[in-house]
């Protein structure tokens, strides 16, 4: 275990030297404390990549004269520059390299770098930032780089407080979020700052970080071997979250050890230990689900998710539902497809449908998870178990289909307005029968354009509530037309 997690000499020299001198034992004591405190450090923080050409992933945004690779690459203390650095924000799922990124740019020359969360900073802290940033730049000729994450979490005053440093430029702002930022940034920083948006490390990407992490001597340095269907494991952990894998690696490697260290004795070091898949599930007993926000799992989930419900197999809707949860995605956008479901799919054969879906969504407005989860199953249910009807959806759609031909030109006259001066002259509203002065309150009379007496749009089945809707709606137009 010493091997993994124990010191290791910084620079050369370590907490052994053999240097007499008062000050190179101060020294050399310091160092080795360094050490030690770096490897109690976790897995992904010790291997942070310490330039953009050790950053997995991202390669979209790290070609040659990028905007990040200047930023990343800056300008020498006291040297002019015909921009001046940019104030960026990096949108992506986690464990994509956000925060790696602000640490790398924070990196280059002339650099201070600042980190502040949005869930405890306040505005206090962010006047104190700028106000410190403001003297550096004019007493030192540094830039500060504030790296702010989870900036979405921060309150429109909170950001406006950013808004004289990033403008001024008395600070390069790194603003880190996992939500869209048209929506979760007030737009004055948004239009100040560069966006830039970070995509889901692929297999091959976690895959390499790794392996590279097995033998890298600011990881396990060789300690351990990893075995290949293992490494199959941690990358299908991961769900392409870099951080997650690290964190799953070194808790695997930390059972191989352990296990090795209880059936061989702690001091029998004569080949390093390897990584079986088995130490892997043992270390992290749940799978994480691969979902990304953007891409094709999260079309693939929620298309299943509909048609599911639409097929009334409630308990595979139930098991869609559970997956997207399960991977965070926003209950508002879940509340919104049930609403959308609840209206194509349902319709009139159960007309309350359409209100459990509002009412959920308005619930989890209010509560928010994960007592939403509730709510979304419960209108889960009701939608998947209720009769379905699509005949509203596809009455709207023909009757859009007739219009954009140019069917059902012009109005009846004597349903045309006929409260304003010359309307009667020209027989807007002659014979006209309102509607409550008829039998049943419904009276003869022609209501569409000409062209279209007589067309059908809705077209009700014989599926609940739209059952009785079917005999109701064919004597309304027994009665309207006079047939």
């Amino acid at each position: 275990m010493e091997d993994l997690f124990g010191s290791v000499g910084v620079g050369g020299v370590g907490p052994d030297s053999d240097d007499e001198s008062a000050p190179s034992a101060v020294s050399s004591e310091r160092a080795a404390k360094a050490a030690r405190d770096a490897q109690r450090s976790p897995l992904a923080v010790r291997l942070r990549p310490r330039s953009l050409d050790e950053v997995v992933g991202q390669q979209h945004l790290l070609g040659e004269g990028s905007p990040l690779r200047q930023l990343a690459a800056g300008a020498p203390s006291g040297a002019l520059s015909v921009t001046g650095p940019t104030s960026v924000i990096l949108w992506g799922p986690p464990g994509t390299g956000k925060t790696t990124l602000a640490h790398v740019i924070a990196r280059g020359p002339g650099r201070k770098f600042v980190e502040l969360s949005a869930i405890t900073a306040g505005v206090k802290d962010v006047r104190r930032v700028m106000d410190e940033a403001l003297t550096a730049r004019d007493l030192h000729r540094t830039t500060t780089v504030l790296f702010l994450d989870e900036i979405h979490r921060f309150t429109k005053a909170q950001q406006d407080a950013l808004l004289p440093g990033v403008e001024n430029r008395w600070v390069v702002l790194v603003a880190a979020t996992t939500e869209n930022p048209s929506f979760s940034v007030v737009s004055p920083l948004l239009s100040r700052s560069l966006l830039l948006t970070l995509r889901p490390l692929t297999d091959e990407d976690i895959r390499g970080l790794v392996v590279r992490a097995v033998t890298d001597p600011r990881g396990l340095g060789g300690a351990v071997v990893l075995a290949d269907d293992a490494a199959d494991h941690l990358v299908r952990l991961a769900g392409g979250d870099a951080r997650r894998a690290l964190t799953a690696l070194e808790a695997a490697a930390a059972v191989a050890l352990g296990q090795a260290a209880g059936e061989t004795g702690e001091g029998d070091d004569a080949s390093p230990v390897t990584i079986q898949v088995a130490h892997t599930e043992k270390a992290v007993d749940a799978h994480a689900v691969r979902y990304d926000r953007a891409g094709d799992i999260h079309y693939d989930v929620v298309s299943a998710f509909i048609k599911s419900i639409r097929g009334s197999d409630v308990d595979a809707a139930l098991h869609y539902l559970a997956r997207m949860v399960e991977a965070g995605e926003d209950p508002r956008f879940i509340a919104r497809r049930i609403i959308i479901s609840a209206a194509e799919d349902i319709g009139m054969a159960d007309p309350t449908a359409l209100q459990t879906a509002v009412a959920a969504a308005q619930a989890v407005q209010l509560i928010g998870m994960p007592e939403g989860r509730i709510v979304l199953a419960e209108a889960v249910v009701h939608l998947a178990t209720a009769p379905k009807s699509n005949a509203a959806y596809m009455g709207i759609n023909a009757a859009i289909a007739d219009v954009r031909a140019g069917v059902g030109t012009g109005i009846p006259a004597h349903l045309r307005d006929a409260h304003y001066a010359g309307a009667e002259r020209l027989g807007h509203g002659k014979g006209y029968q309102y509607s409550h002065d008829a039998q049943h309150s419904v009276a003869r009379q022609q209501y569409p354009p000409d062209d279209l007496v007589g067309k059908d749009y809705y077209a009700p089945t014989a599926n609940g509530s739209e059952r009785e809707l079917q005999a109701r709606v064919e004597r309304l137009r027994g009665i309207i037309r006079g047939s």
